[in-house]
């Protein structure tokens, strides 16, 4: 009889931890309920895009003087030139590093205003500026007096 009983003691041990199991889970679901919200929240689309928006905005354009202003050799060495002869890059001629415009500088500015405008090794067609001969043979002067060299800058067109 001792080991009825303790079969009765185990199968209601078990009916208990069960029961409580249950009971935890009935629990748990009835919580998990109540803490989300019941009802659909309605998105405003236009609201989102705004809060998500970009804060600013990246445009990359040709450097250009504006309309009827012919910039100065500095001006557009400054706005398209700068990123490879101040560094060096792709085998630019550094400004100022004599050396390297020397055998270049011989060429004259006709020479060198021809390789700037058709582009040479990496240097795009006029430097990838949007300039004019003008504009590009003034740049030239300027980086290859400052390299060395002692061209004449071109003077402007009369005005009409």
């Amino acid at each position: 009889m001792s080991s009825e009983s303790s079969e009765k003691e185990t199968f209601r041990g078990l009916l208990m931890l069960v029961g409580g199991m249950a009971g935890t889970v009935i629990i748990a679901v009835i919580a998990a309920i109540s803490i989300s919200p019941h009802k659909s929240v309605v998105v405003d689309e236009a609201a989102v895009d705004q809060r998500i928006a970009p804060v600013g905005q990246v445009t990359i354009a040709a450097a250009t003087g504006g309309a009827g202003v012919v910039r100065t050799g500095e001006q557009l060495y400054q706005a398209a030139c700068t990123a490879c002869h101040a560094t060096g890059a792709a085998g630019a001629p550094k400004l100022g590093d004599n050396a390297a415009w020397a055998p270049r500088l011989a060429q004259g500015l006709s020479g060198l205003l021809k390789s700037v405008t058709n582009g040479k090794n990496a240097m795009p067609p006029k430097g990838g500026a949007d300039a004019s001969e003008l504009e590009l043979a003034r740049a030239i002067v300027y980086m290859a007096n400052k390299s060395g060299g002692s061209l004449k800058e071109p003077a402007a067109p009369a005005e009409k």
